[in-house]
């Protein structure tokens, strides 16, 4: 009975000397397709950072990676979990723009080619230190070991062949001034990155407007898309990402440009009463409280008339 005890003892400390571990599975949702789906939930010590959408591409030749996770560990559990599906080479990671979940997984792939937007290397530049040290305090120990690893080629806009299949690629601007967009035309797949959120309400602090926003959403609809995976959310082959995204932004606009308007204080509007429609959009009250700290002040500058005219 005594050995028992130990055993189980020690396995109990086992388990709990490795608390930190991304369970990782990846799982395929089109002809050589694979995605990782993260939750919904914001950044905690509790999942790690795993809130992101990231996934691969098997070609005939080799694999492309989209987004490298939040963390050097997450980019290692991942490049374990992507060898477990293929034993074909990496090609080529593509990062869909510069913030902490998609790109700071990098140095996990630092022998591959990581490739990206030259507006949102220059925002990682800018940004990538300051955002890295956020993450650390977010989500603590998991960040273990994490510095940025910039991108070491830049992609432009149009079709891209690699390993033998076809990825057209959109350099867009709603959500950061620098989104990519990755459509897998052979399997329809559309990787839209953060220009896309689904049952998980959108961050606005870098969008340059929310029409630029709108108007990309109409871009990557009129696609020849069969699935689309965004950056947060479960995945979705009809229209309902985008029908979502446009009554959200409507509706965000409507109320600070409404506030505005009216001379309202940004206390009166982080207290707007959240929709019943997107009862099951998590963190709408939170995201409600960024977007207006951010983007606000821009709304009431448009609504003030100049007395000097």
């Amino acid at each position: 009975m005594r050995w028992i005890l130990i055993l189980a003892a020690l396995a109990s400390a086992c388990v709990h000397a490795n608390p930190l571990a991304y369970d990782l599975q990846p799982r395929q949702i089109a002809d050589g397709v694979w995605l990782f789906e993260g939750s919904t939930d914001n950044f905690s010590q509790a999942n790690g950072g795993n809130i992101v959408n990231t996934g691969f591409i098997v070609t005939d030749k080799g694999v492309v990676v989209i987004d490298s996770g939040p963390s050097r560990r997450y980019g290692e559990v991942m490049r374990q979990a992507i060898a477990r599906v293929t034993d074909k080479p990496l090609l080529k990671v593509m990062l869909t723009h510069h913030h902490p979940d998609h790109v700071l997984g990098n140095q996990a792939f630092s022998d591959v080619p990581i490739a990206a937007l030259p507006g949102t290397t220059a925002l990682l530049v800018e940004q990538g230190d300051t955002m890295a040290e956020n993450m650390y305090r977010l989500v603590g120990d998991w960040m273990r070991g994490t510095e940025v690893l910039l991108p070491t080629e830049s992609l432009e806009p149009g079709m891209l062949e690699v390993g033998g299949r076809t990825l057209q690629l959109l350099a867009l601007s709603g959500h950061t001034g620098a989104d990519l967009a990755i459509l897998d035309v052979q399997s329809g797949v559309l990787f839209a990155g953060d220009l896309v959120f689904y049952q998980r309400a959108l961050t606005t602090p870098g969008t340059p407007s929310l029409a630029t926003w709108l108007a990309d959403l109409d871009q990557l609809q009129h696609l020849p898309w069969k699935q689309i995976v965004p950056g947060h959310g479960p995945l979705a082959s009809d229209a309902a990402p985008f029908a979502q995204m446009r009554d959200y932004l409507g509706w965000l606009d409507g109320v600070m440009r409404s506030g505005a308007e009216q001379g309202a204080e940004m206390n009166e509007l982080i207290r707007t009463a959240i929709p019943e429609r997107f009862a099951g959009v998590n963190l709408s009250r939170y995201e409600l409280i960024r977007s207006v700290s951010h983007l606000y002040p821009r709304y009431e500058q448009a609504a003030m008339q100049r007395v000097d005219r």
